[in-house]
């Protein structure tokens, strides 16, 4: 009886813990939606904490008005798309040979993989690279020099050496080839983490931004995070232009309207979660842990 009590007293405490530190992770977020649905007027007044004080559309009208937004918000979800798509083919085609421990120089590439984990050639050195191959202002020069993370494809070495040789062996007996056993055996079974993977890699893509700072000069290239990056610039420009007495000059830009861009560019990525989030534990631990 003391045991039952002792447990259900536990799970209560810890239920509260868990409550308590998803309110403090959701605060900030529930703290911006509640300055971009409120008025000016409150929000410079300090009257906003987590709850929307008189509650002003007017933010959200003028962003969904701003074709640039529009247009940013549709090119930054083809960029993620495709980036992901290409990083997790590339991954997969690198990890499955060096998923098998009898290849040839097998050692080698996983060193010189390793390598690059921890040192870099430099932006300037990349800089160059990407100019000298004639990427730049192009959609390529955002997704070449990322296409392969070397942890995720670590990772996913990992749980391809977890799978079965038997499997693989009873399709090379009944004359399947490499390709055929990885598109039909391996990947299906390996759903988990390619999700989880892909997540990353969709995330990483979608919140980057200084790359674009570096290789792109045309706004019809410029993706929704550059685009919250220059609105934040051109804010503080036009505070250290009103503090300087350049009144008639300049015009503050509302913080609505910030914290209602930095909602629309957070909510498409957090949309997809959700469907991806039965695989995500799973395919973390299984591609990380080698039974």
């Amino acid at each position: 009886m003391r045991d039952q009590q002792a447990s259900r007293s536990f799970d209560i405490v810890n239920t509260i813990a868990i409550l308590l530190f998803v309110l403090i992770c959701l605060a900030p977020f529930l703290h911006i939606i509640a300055i971009s649905l409120s008025s000016t007027r409150s929000i410079m007044s300090g009257e906003v904490s987590l709850i929307p004080v008189e509650i002003n559309w007017d933010a959200y009208k003028q962003v969904f008005s701003d074709k640039s937004m529009i247009r940013s918000l549709g090119f930054t979800v083809m960029l993620t798309v495709l980036f992901t798509i290409m990083c997790m083919l590339m991954t997969i085609a690198a990890a499955y040979p060096l998923a098998k421990t009898k290849l040839k120089g097998r050692k080698l590439v996983m060193f010189i993989i390793i390598i690059t984990m921890f040192f870099s050639g430099g932006l300037i050195p990349e800089y160059m690279l990407v100019r000298n191959l004639g990427l730049l202002d192009t959609i390529w020069a955002l997704m070449l020099p990322g296409l392969i993370s070397p942890f995720y494809l670590i990772i996913l070495i990992t749980f391809f050496q977890n799978i079965p040789d038997s499997l693989e062996e009873s399709a090379e007996i009944d004359g399947s080839s490499y390709l055929r056993t990885l598109v039909s055996i391996i990947v299906p079974l390996s759903l988990p983490v390619i999700a989880t993977l892909s997540l990353f890699y969709a995330v990483g893509r979608w919140n980057g931004f200084t790359d674009t700072l570096m290789y792109i000069t045309s706004p019809e290239m410029y993706p929704l995070q550059l685009k919250l990056y220059q609105l934040v610039q051109n804010n503080m420009v036009s505070e250290l232009l009103v503090m300087e007495g350049a009144n008639g000059q300049a015009k503050l830009q509302p913080e609505s309207l910030k914290a209602a861009s930095v909602i629309f560019a957070t909510v498409p990525i957090m949309i997809v979660y959700p469907w991806l989030q039965r695989y995500f534990v799973s395919g973390v631990m299984l591609g990380a842990v080698k039974g």
